[in-house]
């Protein structure tokens, strides 16, 4: 299932969708079907046209972000975290070692922030190689390397490194807590990620506080058109597309109780 997930985003998200539309309007016009094969590149270049040159990604994330808002006031007192990977480059730090952070860093930034202020919190990382080639090392054993280098004792990390995916992070995460007595854990990620992390946690039967961190919206997006960055909103609208996709199969396949959880 892991690798036909794998397969099924790179085929359904925007750029490929696009590339095989157009390639499809090609052997159309070799058959002589102009019709279909004008529909099919039209319906391509739309995508693209809204892919590249509209804020309709940002909208997308900004919707999964606002979903559990942002806590006013650090807690109390934490006994442990978890903290999902996604934050590190390991296709660098396999072979070069060392600590490379990507985009999603604030994971692990706010992980050693509350880390810091709370000094008996223990640390759960799950993120093990969630590439198909299975060669790489994953976060949880990258992040060991993060955390020493700021002096959290090793003692205070748990690395989950066998997980592939969110619903492996929760079932995973969920049979080390009980076998280090931890409960009601903060849960770190990216705020458009989490929704749909709740959602798998709580039907793994693991209660947690939702912490999110690592937002790519202002919070106050409208739909217009914006020809100053395509890049970026193409970036966007994959990242907010693979939510959203990832939310409706996990629904339709019994892996979290809704589409769409809440707090």
């Amino acid at each position: 299932m892991f690798v036909v997930s794998k397969l099924f985003w790179n085929t359904v998200q925007p750029l490929s969708l696009v590339f095989l539309l157009g390639l499809f309007a090609l052997l159309l016009i070799g058959f002589r079907r102009l019709r279909l094969a004008a529909a099919s590149l039209g319906f391509a270049l739309l995508i693209l046209f809204l892919t590249l040159y509209t804020t309709l990604g940002s909208l997308l994330l900004q919707t999964l972000e606002a979903r559990f808002p942002r806590a006013e006031n650090d807690p109390f007192e934490v006994s442990c975290m978890i903290v999902l990977g996604g934050a590190f480059e390991t296709e660098v730090t396999t072979t070069r070692g060392g600590i490379d952070l990507n985009q999603a860093a604030d994971r692990f930034v706010e992980a050693l922030r509350l880390a810091m202020r709370h000094p008996q919190a223990k640390i759960l990382v799950s993120g093990g190689d969630g590439s198909l080639s299975g060669v790489l090392e994953g976060d949880a054993a990258a992040s060991i390397r993060f955390f020493e280098a700021f002096d959290i004792p090793r003692d205070r990390l748990i690395a989950e490194i066998a997980s592939r995916n969110t619903d492996e992070n929760a079932r995973n995460s969920r049979d080390l807590l009980a076998s280090n007595g931890l409960g009601r854990c903060l849960l770190l990620t990216s705020a458009f990620h989490m929704p749909r992390s709740v959602g798998l946690f709580r039907k793994a039967g693991v209660e947690v506080t939702p912490w999110p961190v690592d937002y790519r919206t202002a919070g106050n997006m409208s739909f217009a058109l914006d020809f100053t960055q395509p890049t970026l909103n193409s970036q966007q609208m994959s990242t907010a597309l693979r939510e959203w996709v990832g939310l409706l199969a996990y629904r339709l396949l019994g892996r979290i109780d809704e589409v769409f959880p809440a707090p």
